[in-house]
């Protein structure tokens, strides 16, 4: 399956300002998007229309990861994604330049906690996405029980429109 996430410009320069930001103890900042599906054989776009940072105080003080979030920080973004029902996109960065990769951690992570979404959001694709400073990747799941898909292009749509900025 071909999985296209398509995100407007300034979403994403709030997305990457937002991740930029220090916080009091974690070493990173964490935050969600929320996407519209559309789907039809073989291939799912995914339509960022918002983002949701996650609050300072939902961080947990974990000196073995960079960042830690707590079960109230997954509650408020799977509420805020519940109306209108949406796909929920785990958003962080690791900076730099150049297509970036998820860590171990992240994909050990990642695989436990995006499942859980659909508990809240059926039937809709859940995931997560990795920044850089000028790309990006993701892994998408389709269904709970199966393992999750790659995206295969970020297209940034707006002021400074770039098909595909996962392959910088």
């Amino acid at each position: 399956m071909k999985i296209t996430v398509r995100i407007p410009t300034p979403v994403l320069e709030g997305i990457r300002a937002d991740l930029a930001r220090p916080h009091a103890f974690a070493g990173e900042r964490v935050g969600f998007m929320a996407a519209a599906a559309m789907s039809s054989p073989g291939t799912l776009m995914l339509l960022v229309r918002g983002y949701r940072p996650v609050d300072d105080d939902d961080y947990n003080d974990a000196s073995h990861v960079s960042a830690e979030i707590g079960a109230e920080a997954f509650r408020k973004a799977l509420q805020w994604a519940y109306r209108p029902r949406s796909a929920l996109l785990h958003v962080h960065s690791h900076h730099g330049f150049g297509k970036p990769g998820f860590s171990t951690v992240d994909l050990r992570s990642g695989s436990r906690f995006v499942p859980s979404f659909f508990t809240t959001i059926p039937r809709m694709p859940q995931g997560m996405v990795v920044l850089s400073n000028d790309s990006a990747a993701g892994l998408v799941w389709i269904d709970e029980h199966q393992d999750p898909i790659t995206v295969g292009v970020f297209a940034q749509m707006g002021r400074r429109y770039r098909r595909d900025w996962s392959a910088s």
